[in-house]
């Protein structure tokens, strides 16, 4: 079957991490088109998959937030850009959108007849989109796609609730392969620890883009009070959220934390470096649509504490395979870390029963729930 993916951006956000093993495990067929180019590029061209970047800057201001004037000063590119789609779609099988603005788009691109899934990755509440664009969203998916795949339970039942319907949705959770998080080497996690300049002090990790509602603040404000507690900041800001690493940075260098806030940007040695440290923290202010760091800290052996809505909360059983916190909550999570560095008993207990959870997640199951929804088409 000849399948065209469409994803909106380039860069390796948590919805193009989660698509590209199964890209690499089903190539034969394949061909991606972006909306922007950048590090997801490459990756995908490794697994001999042909990409065409179809490169419109103005599509760039239309946002989560975004109102009716933004869109509508969009609609020119979005014309020019559908024709493009529309001419490259027409010789394939499937279209299948790994975004909402690609959905929108294989949406308004598709032929007649031609089976169109919509990988949704987003949980559609007030919280996360604008109305225009949740009513848009809504009005597109019950119209337009086969069939829709949420990745947690969370993300189907916002749809759910905003109007969609619900025969169209599967739930499909995400995968990750748990073999690199087990070929990381003693030498290799001390000399990670040298690297951030922390070696005997405890270093409590949090990883992704840097964005408000991820709530790497959350973290800074808890460590305030843990004295000799170091966080290190894993990510960068990717979609116009540069103002509030700007900000992160001032904070870390107010004196109650000064010295024990490390920003590592970006990086591809994720497992290595979640080993590396001794709590993986998830402070998304916000629900989160599923929680791939989540099952990643879990695969390493870490204990985990998490934000208590979305799709962690189908991750993480609380108190037996990790910790749940309430969103925004500074003290609990002050309150979580000082009992894990604590309590070593709990530690271990939470860490050895996260790992046996995560593996629940894997490519297998992935690959399985995505070859059912296509075998309904």
């Amino acid at each position: 079957m000849k399948i065209l993916y469409v994803d909106q951006t380039g860069q390796l956000g948590g919805g193009e991490l989660a698509i590209l093993p199964w890209l690499r495990a089903h190539s034969e067929g394949a061909h991606v088109v972006l909306f922007e180019d950048g590090p997801f590029r490459p990756l995908i061209e490794e697994c001999g998959i042909p990409v065409d970047v179809f490169a419109l800057d103005t599509l760039k201001g239309v946002r989560r937030e975004s109102g009716v004037k933004s869109i509508l000063s969009a609609l020119p590119a979005f014309a020019s850009l559908r024709r493009r789609l529309a001419r490259l779609a027409a010789g394939f099988d499937l279209l299948y959108a790994n975004s909402q603005k690609a959905f929108l788009l294989a949406a308004l691109s598709k032929r007649r007849g031609q089976p169109l899934i919509w990988h949704l990755r987003d949980i559609l509440t007030a919280e996360h989109f604008s109305p225009i664009l949740r009513k848009l969203a809504i009005f597109a998916g019950n119209r337009y796609a086969s069939v829709i795949i949420a990745n947690s339970h969370a993300t189907a039942e916002s749809f759910v609730a905003a109007g969609g319907h619900r025969h169209k949705v599967r739930v499909v959770h995400d995968g990750i392969d748990p073999r690199p998080f087990d070929s990381i080497t003693p030498e290799a996690i001390a000399a990670l620890r040298r690297e951030i300049g922390s070696e005997s002090s405890p270093m409590i990790g949090i990883f992704g883009r840097l964005s408000p509602w991820k709530g790497q603040h959350i973290l800074l404000e808890a460590i305030s009070a843990i004295p000799g507690a170091h966080a290190v900041l894993i990510g960068d800001a990717l979609f116009g959220e540069s103002a509030y690493a700007e900000g992160l940075k001032l904070r870390a260098n107010q004196p109650d934390i000064a010295g024990r806030v490390h920003f590592l940007g970006f990086r591809r040695d994720i497992p290595a470096l979640m080993q590396a440290m001794d709590i993986i923290v998830h402070a998304s202010t916000s629900p989160e649509p599923f929680g791939l760091v989540i099952v990643e800290g879990m695969l390493a052996r870490k204990p985990v504490i998490a934000t208590r809505a979305g799709g962690a909360i189908e991750i993480i059983q609380e108190e037996e395979s990790g910790m749940l916190v309430t969103p925004g909550s500074i003290s609990e999570l002050y309150t979580a870390i000082e009992r894990l560095l604590s309590d070593p008993a709990a530690t271990e207990r939470l860490s050895r029963d996260g790992r046996r959870r995560a593996e629940m997640f894997s490519l297998d199951a992935l690959f399985q729930g995505i070859s059912t929804v296509i075998g309904e088409l």
